[in-house]
């Protein structure tokens, strides 16, 4: 009993882990929540031709920032670096498309890009983000794009070095799966909206 214990707790951090396979599709979501590792990936596939669009979705932003910005000191918003990093990195302009709305969840990025998706008249979606959240992030997003026929693929960044197999090895790995395992749990309960 003890080995089998011991044997699902070190295999914890792949239950948050899902790679779906690499498709054509008509828009990459790099989900907000890193500086860049999720929004290179999306350029990546962009520049292999894999997809049309970019959606990047903004965060909320600190109070600190907004009280600089009152003072007449620009903050340049991670979104924005990113737009300028895709447009030096040879992206059009017009193929990065930011909602104005700031996001403070997976659940609610999911419910902005269903809309954007119908809008749009998108069918394949590939949503990029952290290996740790792929599983909590496709299951939002298939919830939120359930009964519409948009089909949804979820894609770790490879430039995420955490390592599911192994994340008891680092503690930036353990402090993933700390936290994820409570809102994973709490998305499947239909806490998280």
């Amino acid at each position: 009993m003890l080995l089998l214990g011991t044997a699902g707790f070190l295999r914890l951090g792949l239950l948050f882990y899902q790679q779906d396979p690499l498709v054509a599709v008509d828009a990459v979501i790099p989900l907000a929540g890193s500086e860049m590792d999720r929004q290179l990936e999306a350029a990546d596939l962009y520049k292999a031709g894999l997809t049309h669009f970019i959606v990047l979705t903004r965060g909320h932003r600190e109070q600190a920032v907004d009280l600089l910005e009152e003072q007449g000191i620009h903050v340049p918003d991670p979104t924005e670096i990113a737009r300028d990093a895709f447009v030096a990195f040879g992206i059009p302009r017009d193929a990065i498309i930011i909602p104005p709305i700031p996001h403070d969840n997976t659940a609610h990025e999911a419910q902005t890009l269903t809309r954007l998706a119908r809008e749009r008249g998108w069918r394949r979606i590939l949503v990029v983000t952290s290996r740790f959240h792929t599983r909590r992030a496709g299951f939002a997003f298939r919830r939120a794009m359930q009964g519409t026929g948009i089909e949804i693929s979820v894609r770790s960044t490879r430039y995420d070095s955490s390592d599911p197999a192994h994340w008891w090895r680092s503690r930036e790995n353990i402090r993933w799966v700390l936290s994820e395992g409570p809102k994973f749990l709490a998305y499947v309960l239909g806490l998280r909206e």
